[in-house]
């Protein structure tokens, strides 16, 4: 099996346990030199040893980063990555990836190898070393709250293409009437600084404050920022640049009009936005 080109794999399941890519990057190579290192001829199937390790490692990393997500400034948004065209893109949103933060480490990585990555109930409960029945419960709970949290109508590529263009004429524009227009009533917009760079530090509802937040923005926004769109997420989304790099990412979710902005300026968040990985 071409364990290499199973990386991109590998780092979706990473990925979309943990939201950032650069632990899901160490634990895919965790992974793969432990399979380095082990007795071959006693693995069936290297896709599923595999799929496993990297699920084990993604829960010790959460149960290790609890403290320190429980300690951060401000609204936690996923990081960023830039994408190609991914088989299932929906689930690489930060809407998708927000909702699956809102689930227990077990039951995020039971769904996930479950609803995404096909394995059964059985093979699951093998997979994290748990009972078929407990893996089951977890993964019934887990749908029913994805199920909840997801927005009622699911908006298509088009539409947030659309509604990217109307974003950026309004910005150019300067025109915050624009931006009004383009919003749901309850829209809401979280900015991740991580107490590394200026951002709010709550949800801001609202039409009317969330464009008044994003006019506020570009009014702060160093001189000369550049803003280049892009593919993030699985989706069409704005890389923001000054002139000492990415200043920012901002990804706008909804369907006729914006109903979440998510702007991420935290640096640390930022550095792998050079390349491609899904």
């Amino acid at each position: 099996m071409p364990i290499d080109m199973d990386r991109r794999r590998l780092f979706g399941l990473a990925y979309r346990m943990l939201g950032s890519a650069a632990e899901a990057e160490d634990c895919v190579q965790e992974a793969l030199l432990r399979w380095h290192q082990a007795d071959r001829e006693r693995i069936d199937s290297p896709a599923a040893w595999l799929d496993s390790v990297v699920a084990r490692l993604c829960l010790d990393h959460l149960k290790s980063a609890r403290v320190r997500r429980e300690e951060y400034v401000g609204p936690w948004l996923p990081e960023p990555i830039r994408t190609e065209q991914p088989e299932d893109a929906t689930s690489l949103s930060f809407a998708a990836l927000l909702l699956l933060q809102t689930l227990g480490p077990a039951e995020r990585a039971a769904h996930l190898l479950h609803e995404l990555f096909g394995y059964s109930h059985a093979e699951v409960g093998r997979m994290l070393g748990m009972r078929e029945d407990a893996c089951r419960q977890m993964a019934h709970r887990a749908r029913a709250r994805i199920a909840e949290g997801r927005p009622r109508f699911e908006a298509t590529r088009e539409q947030r293409e659309r509604l990217l263009a109307a974003f950026l004429e309004a910005c150019a524009d300067d025109d915050p009437g624009g931006l009004l227009r383009i919003l749901a009533e309850d829209a809401v917009a979280l900015t991740d600084g991580g107490g590394k760079a200026l951002a709010a530090r709550r949800a801001l509802r609202g039409a009317r404050n969330v464009a008044r937040f994003l006019a506020g923005v570009l009014r702060k926004a160093p001189p000369g920022l550049g803003i280049e769109p892009s593919e993030l997420n699985g989706g069409p989304a704005l890389v923001l640049r000054s002139g000492e790099g990415i200043y920012g990412a901002l990804l706008l979710d909804g369907d006729e009009r914006i109903r979440a902005v998510h702007l991420v300026v935290n640096p640390e968040k930022l550095a792998g936005l050079g390349q491609t990985v899904l």
